[in-house]
């Protein structure tokens, strides 16, 4: 027999048992029972397969359930009527801005700035072609235009002796703590 010596004063035996031999016995049979187990792991193969071919034969049958569907009825509404009424939220089916010509934009599927990029668009085209009416006759003239106009008729004169004033005024300086003064210019 062999002792071990443990750090707290503890001592354990081990026996040697080198010297049993028992060639009748290959294994423990009390310990696992190997025919339940491959037992038990066939009927769970077979559940499972069985369980399988029951759900593809549901959808076979639910998939064809819906094929022999009828189609909407005639009082039914279309895409179009079912659409909440304007205005809508951006990203919402449906979502789209008709500008000045009648000409609508879809942007269901654009970011959300695609408003704000059409409508700036609209008003630069607006400010250099001119404001035009539901029938397209310009009922506007461009801001350059708009300008040249007015200064032209009205002989806005301009001054010639106009100048920028600038003036100064004290400010304390940082690196005399304030003792000093600087000239600023404003």
């Amino acid at each position: 027999m062999t002792r071990k010596e443990k750090g707290n004063g503890h001592k354990t035996e081990t026996p040697d048992v080198s010297h049993i031999r028992n060639v009748e016995v290959t294994h423990e049979t009390s310990d696992v029972n190997v025919r339940a187990v491959l037992q038990f792991v066939a009927v769970l193969t077979i559940a499972t397969i069985v369980v399988a071919l029951g759900m593809w034969r549901l959808f076979v049958y639910y998939s064809a359930q819906e094929a022999k569907e009828p189609g909407p009825g005639p009082m039914a509404l279309s895409q179009e009527e079912r659409l909440p009424p304007v205005p809508r939220l951006q990203g919402a089916p449906g979502f789209e801005v008709t500008l000045e010509s009648g000409e609508t934009v879809s942007l269901e599927t654009t970011i959300p700035q695609a408003e704000y990029r059409v409508l700036r668009q609209q008003w630069a085209e607006n400010l250099k072609t001119g404001l035009k009416d539901s029938n397209g006759k310009v009922v506007g003239i461009p801001i350059d235009q708009a300008i040249e106009k007015v200064v032209m008729e009205n002989r806005i004169p301009q001054r010639a002796d106009f100048k920028l004033e600038i003036y100064a005024i004290d400010m304390p300086t940082a690196a005399s703590s304030g003792r000093e003064t600087e000239k600023k210019l404003q």
